[in-house]
C-alpha cells in the first residue's frame, strides 16, 4: 500500500488531535480523552509565552485553560507526572506500564547519579522516604542545607538528587507543583488505588508500548515506535514488528516531502483511517517547540520539509533563529516560525521576528490569520495587547 505525502501529513495531524475542531466546547472528560489520545504531554519550565504543555493543549482546542490540567493532576488524579523523553503528564491508567520503566531504569540511573553526584545522594533515599511517610509531601528547598555552603544554582545537593532518583524509579511521585517546583510524595498517595495496584507482564508491557506508539503515529519504523514513549528499545520494537505486532500491523510505502519513498509498518486499519480523516482546520496556529508533532525532528523534516531545532542551549552567537522560537502550522503545512514573548511588565504579547518558509507569501489573508492566532495566544497568557517590534517583518516577503 502506498501513502502519499499529503495523506501522511493528514494522518499524523489527525491522530495528534490537530484536525479536530479547535472551537468545540471541551469538557474535562474530553480533555482527558485528548491527553490519553496523545499518550502524554511534555512539560517544560520555561515561561516564554505560556508553558509548553498548556500551549500543546491550547493548539488543539482554544477553550482550554491551564487550571483544567492542574485539577486533573492534583485533585482528580487522572494524570501523573512521569518521564518519557522528559518530564510529562501521563494518564494514570498507564502507570502499570511505567512500573516496568522504573524497574528497567533503576540500576542504570543509580550508576548515572553516582557518577554525576557522588555516592552521598544514596544515603538520603531511605531517610527521605521515612520522612515523607511520617510528615507528608516536601519540596527540595525544604531540605536543610549546611550553613555557609555555596553551590552554583545548577548543582543539586544530595537531598534533591535523592528525591529525583526516587521519583524517576517510582518510589515517589509528584503530588503537585508550586510555581513550577515539584512537591514530592509517596507514589501510592498520588496514583489512584486501582491504577497503582494494577500489574502487567513484561510481554504485555512491550506489546502495549509498541502497539500504542503505532496507534498514535499511524505509520512508523521500529525506531519511531521505540522513540515515541521511550519505554522499549529499538531492538524490542523491531522484534515486535517482525512477529506481526499481534496482527496489528501492515506494510506500507510512505511518500516523503521530496517525492521519495520510505518502507514502514502501519496500523492494520490504515486504509479505513485514510478514508475517515477530515481536512485540517483552515487556520494558522502556533505550536509549542515540544508539541508531539514537532518532537521527532528527523520525521518532521522528511514528512513536512521543516528543519527545526530548539536553540535554548545553543550559544547566542551560534543561533540561527533565536532562544525560543515557535513553529507555525497552517492547514496541513508548517509555513514558518515566530519569535514572540509575553512582556508581562508592558502587558503585551511582543512579536520580535517572523520568518516564513520559501515560497510562502505574507498576503493579507495570511496576515489576518496570524493576527487572529496572536490574539488567541495573548488571551491564553493573559496579555491585553499585541506589540510588534519595528523590524519584526524585516525577513518577510
Amino acid at each position: 500500500m502506498r501513502i502519499s505525502n499529503r495523506q501522511a501529513r493528514h494522518v499524523i495531524l489527525h491522530l495528534q488531535g490537530l484536525c479536530d475542531d479547535p472551537l468545540r466546547k471541551q469538557t474535562q472528560s474530553q480533555l482527558y480523552g485528548l491527553i490519553k489520545r496523545l499518550g502524554f504531554v511534555q512539560l517544560d519550565s520555561i515561561l516564554w509565552v505560556e508553558r509548553a504543555h498548556h500551549m500543546t493543549l491550547f493548539a488543539r482546542n482554544q477553550t482550554y485553560r491551564p487550571p483544567q490540567l492542574a485539577k486533573m493532576l492534583e485533585r482528580d488524579r487522572l494524570l501523573f507526572e512521569g518521564w518519557t523523553h522528559d518530564a510529562s503528564v501521563i494518564p494514570s491508567r498507564f502507570y502499570r506500564y511505567w512500573r516496568h520503566r522504573h524497574r528497567r531504569k533503576r540500576e542504570k540511573l543509580a550508576a548515572k547519579f553516582t557518577q554525576w553526584q557522588g555516592e552521598g545522594y544514596a544515603d538520603h533515599c531511605d531517610i527521605l522516604l521515612d520522612r515523607i511517610a511520617e510528615f507528608g509531601p516536601l519540596r527540595a528547598r525544604d531540605l536543610e542545607r549546611p550553613k555557609g555552603e555555596k553551590q552554583p544554582m545548577w548543582q543539586w545537593h544530595d537531598g534533591k538528587a535523592a528525591l529525583e532518583y526516587l521519583w524517576l524509579t517510582g518510589s515517589l511521585a509528584i503530588s503537585r507543583r508550586e510555581g513550577f517546583q515539584k512537591v514530592y510524595d509517596l507514589a501510592q498517595n498520588c496514583i489512584g488505588a486501582e491504577d497503582f495496584n494494577a500489574r502487567v507482564s513484561e510481554e504485555e508491557f512491550i506489546d502495549w508500548a509498541c502497539r500504542s506508539a503505532l496507534e498514535r503515529l499511524g505509520f512508523a519504523t521500529p525506531g519511531d515506535i521505540a522513540r515515541y514513549f521511550d519505554l522499549v528499545s529499538i531492538e524490542e520494537a523491531k522484534n515486535w514488528v517482525e512477529k506481526g505486532g499481534g496482527n496489528t500491523v501492515s506494510s506500507v510505502d510512505v511518500e516523503t516531502v521530496d517525492g521519495g519513498r520510505r518502507a514502514m509498518v502501519a496500523r492494520a486499519d490504515i486504509a479505513s483511517l485514510l478514508d475517515e480523516i477530515c481536512e485540517a482546520p483552515q487556520r494558522l496556529r502556533v505550536l509549542s517547540p515540544f508539541d508531539p508533532v514537532i518532537r521527532d525532528r528527523k520525521r518532521l523534516e522528511w514528512l513536512f520539509g521543516f528543519d527545526y531545532r530548539i536553540e535554548i542551549y545553543v550559544p547566542a552567537e551560534m543561533r540561527i533563529w533565536g532562544y525560543y522560537i515557535f513553529p507555525l502550522l497552517e492547514d496541513d503545512r508548517l509555513i514558518g516560525r515566530i519569535d514572540m514573548r509575553a512582556d508581562r511588565k508592558a502587558d503585551c504579547l511582543r512579536v520580535r521576528r517572523l520568518w516564513l518558509e520559501a515560497k510562502v507569501k505574507f498576503g493579507s489573508d495570511r496576515r489576518k490569520r496570524l493576527e487572529g492566532e496572536l490574539a488567541r495566544q495573548a488571551r491564553l497568557c493573559g496579555m491585553s495587547n499585541i506589540c510588534w517590534d519595528d523590524d519584526a517583518l524585516s525577513d518577510v516577503a
